[in-house]
């Protein structure tokens, strides 16, 4: 069974067109609202340069495990 998702609200007009694999490869300032400045801040700090370096990055991955270990062991009332 084939799955779709509309991502156009969260990706620029020019990468909405492009398929899953090559999101992975695009910018990080593909992403809707993360500007060339803030990209290449995140490449300067962490180097993090497309949305598939943003989701594998160390950092990031913690900071989503650790955000979702509290909301299970401390759920919001």
């Amino acid at each position: 069974m084939a799955v779709t998702a509309n991502l156009d609200a969260l990706l620029d007009e020019p990468y909405r067109s492009l398929d899953l694999k090559d999101l992975v490869a695009a910018p990080v300032s593909a992403l809707s609202g993360v500007s060339d400045e803030e990209a290449q801040g995140l490449s300067l700090a962490f180097g993090i340069d497309t949305i598939g370096d943003l989701a594998e990055n160390q950092f990031i991955r913690a900071a989503v495990a650790i955000t979702a270990l509290a909301k299970v062991i401390e759920p919001e009332a």
